[in-house]
């Protein structure tokens, strides 16, 4: 098992140090700083140091620890990752110091860091891992609970029929940054959770963020039986008793685990209704020290938040009465009360016998938050069905709306760009509009070409690996043009990247193909557009467009110009948030609670043309970018499709592709310039997650934190 040792020189030790804490993925001096260990290594490893250094070869090793060049850098970004993972006048502790008497306890289904942990599925895995590592920036103690899954999500094959096909591939842990959490007598440490009649053991694994830590169940242990040892392999399954099991261990299992390192929580987090049965382990622990079943639930609820994320039903877990009813009798009984008490828990308004995990996280959280402002307001109406005494705004719902990571996801050539104009103290400051407000004196020719440089490095890095997918015969001949091997880096580029799932119409824009095409193939203004997603495995109405859009962009009459990038992952993302010109968003209206990812496009440069729904309802000005569509939900699906497919295609042909092309004699487009500088400066401090970060502090956690002391 991984306890990530290696046999490093005593001169460049800490090496080990550095690799094993995720800390070096959004700081540029950690990653220089392996780059320089050895670049090829660095590459083949899919850039990660615990691998890198696991095969690095000991004369490597010797000589770097005797370059003088090297041992400079090491120097500095040791002292920089030592400074910073150890100090005691972070904002929290100079603005908060009292605040919390133990940690924010985070249950999240799904955490994103780096590919070399690849256990997310999407947007609410990047967000925890987001949240994570501005935790550790402003110094906020916080640890995270999840699931260490071996198999992770899936990679993204698409077959020689254009068909979406899984591939599931076991991580090797010696090649993880990961580590076992060990017993006082140095043995794995071992929690047991009870499924029913049965007892289930759960190894427990350690990552480190920065100064956060993540610890994650896994219950691949040699006594359990082989069913129950695949129960945490894959992430989402689709059995919907595997995914209670899945729930019950995270929930239950979670908290012994904090309870067994000896971890107080102050604030206990739910991320989703998937972690909710987190509230009723530790309404168990009270009821069963004395507590009376009513007064243990309010001591929970007061210390506990909630936070839901999407409008779209699919998104909540339901379970019915009956298979609640086999794994929950005993734990009734732990209660005190009924199953029909129990199962109460989790029903909405009357009950129609299923247990909602939402709606148990609802009701044993005090403090309960959308994730956008529009968000709030439809989650209320939602849900108005618990609190039926109530109108609808008064319903106990607020929101804080999300933001990104912004170290994480800007580029280093804009973070460059950014330093050399805002100062050097910049990323200390990055929630002050004041600081933004200075844009506007960037100037255009500097910042026009850092945004061509990051469009030749996003058109590069896909011709790179539809090459790579032809010489190692994973593509066939007529899919190279669909992979993206005749995208050109001088050309208007669009991207739709997310998760492809039927509500975020993925296919709109080719609601009239011959329209589009005459869109896309215009001799003097070309557009090209890049697809990236995956679908569920068992979507499959989502994973038919995945085959529809990668079938158009086989079409000979698209000129190559529509491309789909397989295997869509956080180090593509990157890639593409950095370089396409334009980020599409085409949600139903009032199905997408917030979205993320068109904000770390803003950052970057890049201009939003969405929906106006989830955030960008809040962060569109006129000004920023482009809205499609009204913001009023048309009488049907089929009536909203031709609206906003017309609209699109009105905004592209009139805005979007003449301000594009309209370039003065430098061969600046300053028109396009001043809406990016607009854009950047009206929505990278307001949707940051250090915004979002200190509003949760001063909002949420004084209060929730104020009731600890009544639950210990």
């Amino acid at each position: 098992m991984n306890g990530m040792q290696w046999k490093l020189p005593a001169r460049i030790d800490r090496l080990g140090d550095l690799a094993a804490n995720l800390w070096w993925t959004w700081n540029p001096r950690g990653r220089e700083l392996f780059r320089q260990v050895d670049y090829v290594l660095w590459r083949l490893s899919g850039h990660n140091p615990v691998r890198q250094l696991r095969e690095i070869s000991p004369e490597r090793l010797e000589h770097l620890a005797s370059d003088e060049d090297f041992l400079r850098l090491y120097d500095a970004a040791i002292g920089e990752f030592q400074t910073e993972i150890s100090r005691s006048d972070t904002w929290f502790d100079l603005n908060y110091p009292d605040l919390l008497t133990g940690p924010v306890a985070y249950f999240s289904m799904e955490f994103a860091f780096h590919n070399s942990l690849p256990i997310y599925a999407g947007g609410l895995g990047v967000l925890a891992g987001d949240i994570c590592k501005e935790s550790s920036d402003l110094g906020l103690p916080f640890v995270g609970v999840g699931f260490m899954y071996p198999q992770g999500y899936f990679r993204q094959h698409i077959s020689a029929s254009n068909v979406q096909e899984e591939i599931y591939q076991q991580i090797d842990f010696d090649q993880a940054p990961v580590s076992p959490v060990l017993s006082p007598d140095g043995r794995r440490l071992i929690v047991r959770v009870a499924l029913g009649k049965k007892s289930v053991a759960v190894f427990v694994w350690k990552v480190r963020v920065g100064r956060v830590d993540i610890y994650l169940l896994d219950s691949n242990v040699d006594e359990n039986s082989p069913h129950e040892r695949q129960l945490t392999a894959r992430l989402y399954v689709a059995d919907q008793e595997i995914r209670l099991q899945q729930e019950i261990i995270l929930g239950m299992g979670g908290v012994r685990v904090l309870r067994t390192l000896g971890i107080s929580p102050a604030v206990w987090h739910a991320n989703e209704g998937h972690t909710a049965f987190m509230t009723l382990e530790r309404i168990r622990e009270l009821v069963q020290d004395g507590t009376p079943f009513s007064e243990a639930v309010n001591k929970v609820r007061s210390t506990t938040v909630f936070t839901t994320h999407t409008p779209v039903a699919a998104g909540h877990d339901v379970f019915s009465a009956d298979i609640m009813a086999k794994y929950f009798d005993r734990y009734c009984e732990d209660l005190g009360i009924s199953r029909r008490d129990c199962l109460r828990l989790g029903q909405v308004g009357t009950g129609d016998g299923h247990f909602n995990m939402s709606a148990l996280g609802l009701r044993m959280a005090e403090h309960r938050y959308a994730v956008s402002r529009l968000h709030e307001s439809v989650t209320r109406k939602m849900w108005n069905v618990m609190w039926p005494d109530l109108e609808e705004g008064n319903i106990p719902i607020s929101s804080i709306t999300n933001g990104v990571h912004f170290s994480t996801w800007i580029a280093p050539e804009m973070r460059q760009f950014y330093g050399q104009h805002l100062g050097d103290d910049y990323l200390q400051r990055l929630d002050s509009p004041r600081l933004w407000d200075r844009v506007a004196d960037l100037p255009d020719e500097e910042l026009w070409r850092v945004r061509r440089i990051l469009r030749h490095k996003l058109v590069g890095t896909i011709l790179e690996v539809a090459q790579r997918a032809w010489a190692n015969g994973q593509v066939q001949p007529q899919q190279l043009v669909a992979i993206g091997a005749l995208l050109h880096p001088d050309v208007l580029t669009v991207g739709f990247a997310r998760r492809f799932a039927e509500y975020k119409r993925p296919t709109l824009i080719f609601h009239d193909i011959e329209r589009l095409k005459r869109i896309i193939r215009d001799t003097f203004r070309p557009v090209q557009i890049i697809f990236a997603g995956k679908s569920h495995p068992a979507d499959f109405p989502s994973k038919y467009l995945v085959q529809k859009v990668f079938g158009l962009a086989m079409d000979r009459e698209f000129h190559g110009r529509v491309a789909f990038v397989q295997d869509y992952d956080l180090h593509m993302a990157r890639f593409l948030v950095h370089g396409v010109d334009v980020w599409l968003n085409t949600p139903r209206r009032l199905n997408e609670a917030c979205g993320t990812s068109g904000m770390k496009a803003a950052l970057n440069g890049v201009l939003n043309f969405s929906v106006r729904d989830g955030w960008w309802d809040e962060a569109y000005n006129g000004s920023n970018g482009w809205a499609i569509g009204d913001v009023v939900k048309p009488a049907s699906p089929e009536e909203e499709d031709r609206m906003d497919a017309d609209s699109m295609y009105q905004v592209l042909e009139k805005d979007i592709v003449p301000l594009f092309y309209s370039r003065d004699r430098s061969g600046v487009p300053r028109g396009w310039i001043r809406m990016i500088k607009e854009s950047i400066r009206s929505i990278t401090p307001q949707f940051s997650t250090r915004r979002m970060m200190k509003e949760y502090i001063e909002h949420s956690l004084g209060a929730a934190a104020g009731a600890q002391a009544t639950e210990d």
